[in-house]
Parts: C-alpha cells; sequence; structure tokens
C-alpha cells in the first residue's frame, strides 16, 4: 500500500553549521522511528511565501514510483525514462519502469561480496552497457555489463573497466557518473585507513577520472593516473550544474559534512583537516553541515540547486547557487518523513527521483520501504 504523499514542506533555513556526520564506523544509524506522513491533500508542497528571500526553495511529493525495494543504492536512468535501481545487499538489478513502477529483475550481478558498507553500489548506463561499482572479495570494482540488444531484460556478463580501489567494511564511496565530457567519475572511500586519501597513489579517499573502457582520461592532472581530486573521506554524491562544474558531497567524521565544487588535482584535505579551515593547500567546502543533520549521499543538479540525500539527517537538502557561490542558506525538507534518504536523480526536465533507504541494517523499515518517490522542485 502506497504511502500519501506529504501535504507539506519543511523550510528549514539551517545554517550551513550543522553536526556530526558519519561518525569513524561509517555513515550513522539515524535508527529512531520516524513520523508517519499526514493524509493526502490538494497540495504536498509549501509555496514560496511572500517576499521570501532570493534562493528559497520548493518540494513536492508528487507520488511513489515503486516501493518494496531492498537496500537500495544506485540509480541511473535509461532512454526512454525508465530506471535502473541496485540492491548493495541482494547484488541485484531491477529495471523500474519509469510510469507505472513495474519492476523487472534483470539478475544477479556475480563477483559481489556484500558486507557492512559494500555491495553492489552504484550505477551508470551509456551506449548500451551498464556499469557498476560493487566490492569484490579483494577490492572495490567497476564493472560494465551488456544490456539491450541480444541480452533482453538480462544483463551480460560483467567485464572488469577499474581494478584495485580500496575495500573496507566502512567508507567504500561508490558512486559512478558520466560527466558532461563522456568522461567515467567515481567517488571512492579511504576504508577508514585516513591515510590513503593524501598518498597519491592509492584509489582510495579519491575522486577518479577514465575513459568508458577504464584508462586514464585525456587531461587528467596526474599523468597516467586516474586520480582528479584528493583528500577526501567517503564521497558517494556526483553532479554537475549547468555550466558543467563538478560538485561531491562527502561524509565527515564528527564535526562536517561537505559539499565541495571539485578541481583537478586540488586536496581537499581529509585527514589534515574537515570542514572549512582557512589552511594553505587545501580546498574548503562551499558547504558544510553537522554529520547529524546530512550524511550525505547522492546528490543532483536542478532548477538553480544541487539537492543532497541525507541518510543519518533523514531529510533532502537543497543548496542554491549563484555560479561557485551559495546563493542563500541550505533549506531541508521532508525532514523525517520518509526515513534515510540514499539516492537522488535529476529527470533533465528539472524533476527528481528519491530513492530512500530504510533496508539497509540502520534504518527502522516500514510497510512499502524501501521506495523511489517522484518529486517536483522549484
Amino acid at each position: 500500500m502506497r504511502r500519501p504523499a506529504v501535504p507539506k514542506a519543511l523550510w528549514g533555513a539551517a545554517a550551513l553549521a550543522l553536526v556530526a556526520g558519519c561518525s569513524s564506523a561509517g555513515d550513522p544509524g539515524g535508527s529512531g522511528a520516524r513520523s508517519t506522513p499526514p493524509p493526502p491533500a490538494a497540495s504536498s508542497s509549501a509555496a514560496a511565501p511572500p517576499g521570501a528571500p532570493a534562493g528559497e526553495g520548493r518540494v513536492t511529493v508528487a507520488g511513489t514510483l515503486t516501493e518494496g525495494l531492498r537496500s537500495p543504492w544506485g540509480l541511473a536512468a535509461l532512454p526512454g525514462g525508465d530506471l535502473l535501481v541496485s540492491s548493495r545487499d541482494e547484488r541485484t538489478v531491477t529495471r523500474v519502469d519509469g510510469r507505472d513502477g513495474a519492476k523487472t529483475p534483470l539478475g544477479e550481478v556475480p563477483g559481489v561480496v556484500p558486507g557492512g558498507e559494500g555491495g553492489l553500489m552504484g550505477l551508470a548506463v551509456r551506449e548500451g552497457w551498464v556499469y557498476a561499482y560493487l566490492t569484490a572479495e579483494s577490492d572495490n570494482r567497476i564493472v560494465r555489463m551488456r544490456y539491450g540488444g541480444g541480452t533482453g531484460d538480462r544483463l551480460g556478463a560483467p567485464e572488469p573497466v577499474l581494478t584495485g580501489i580500496p575495500r573496507g567494511t566502512v567508507h567504500n564511496g561508490g558512486r559512478i557518473a558520466f560527466g558532461p565530457d563522456g568522461m567515467l567519475y567515481a567517488g571512492t572511500g579511504e576504508t577508514g585507513e585516513t591515510g590513503l586519501a593524501q598518498d597519491r597513489g592509492s584509489l582510495g579517499g579519491k575522486i577518479l577520472r577514465m575513459t568508458p573502457e577504464g584508462k586514464p582520461a585525456p587531461g587528467n592532472p596526474f599523468p597516467g593516473s586516474v586520480v582528479y581530486s584528493y583528500g577526501h573521506r567517503n564521497v558517494q554524491g556526483l553532479a554537475w550544474d549547468a555550466e558543467g562544474r563538478l560538485w561531491a558531497a562527502e561524509f565527515g567524521q564528527n564535526a562536517w559534512d561537505e559539499l565541495n565544487l571539485v578541481e583537478p588535482g586540488r586536496n581537499y584535505g581529509w585527514p589534515v583537516v574537515e570542514g572549512r579551515a582557512g589552511k594553505d593547500g587545501f580546498v574548503d567546502p562551499v558547504a558544510q553541515w553537522a554529520t547529524s543533520e546530512a550524511s550525505p549521499s547522492g546528490i543532483a543538479y536542478a532548477r538553480g540547486a544541487v539537492w543532497t540525500a541525507g541518510l543519518r539527517g533523514e531529510r533532502l537538502w537543497r543548496i542554491g547557487l549563484s555560479g561557485t557561490e551559495l546563493a542563500g542558506e541550505p533549506e531541508a525538507f521532508l525532514t523525517g518523513e520518509y526515513g534515510r534518504l540514499r539516492t537522488v536523480l535529476a529527470d533533465g526536465a528539472g524533476r527528481l527521483w528519491l530513492v530512500t533507504s530504510e533496508t539497509d541494517g540502520r534504518g527502522t523499515p516500514e510497510a512499502g520501504d524501501d521506495r523511489i518517490l517522484r518529486l517536483e522542485v522549484g
């Protein structure tokens, strides 16, 4: 039975100073029972009040596309509007009809070894291939599988694209996405071994940039390397704005989660600094939150803002942008109404898909969890 749409949006211009993201044990629990959304109403969002400051937004929960998903993690759009969603713990990929939410299992991905924060994670789609970031026996890796054409509604055998990304019980990163330049980007974690983030010879605690075949992309900052930026703790959010600038979200430890504007070859500070430090040689985040109010996983860009899904924070953050600067203070929506939020994906028309994460072992699942929600945003 579908959960009713939420008839109000929560306005929370909670200044960027928000606290306590992913603890040293990984993204935190947030295991308290969430509030039950109120019954349906004519509108499921609050319009911006007269005279509202520039940069304020709105969120309308237009409905539930599908529900009953188990440990959903990655989400990717297919040509034509259908979606692919991965199950971290069940190692499967499912096709979801973008109109009626009907689910078609595409099969289990061989070689995935779930455990802790590892398993079958990010997905990306390109030219008849489905790319997946997964935890294997000895490492995290990116593979690709043929889909469509002669394979029907099954995935082809996985082919390695990039191997040797450090794996751990925590901080496995896992987000992948194709950029406007046609290159494949990946966010990785330092697996709790903090020194990896500053080690440019390691693939842990980095944002990686590679060709679709897994080779170092032309123009990368370090010759012969797929490393694009370093000094990251655990990157699970990647998105590009309308000008093609790359934004990334990562979990902090005990103080600050971060939204960063990512530039090639730059050092984002972990473990030397966390959050804004104003320290020479390190890039400060554009936005930061207390870890208790975010623990950011997926991000998307739509309607002039970066939208960030919060796990421990159990809310959707809107970070309005004016170029590379903030346009007003971040706003929180849906706080506690759908529990932990894992992934958000722009549909190309200014709307969002939002994936909940109550069945990942750290939530409090209710009937229908987990689900994909349709959001109208502005």
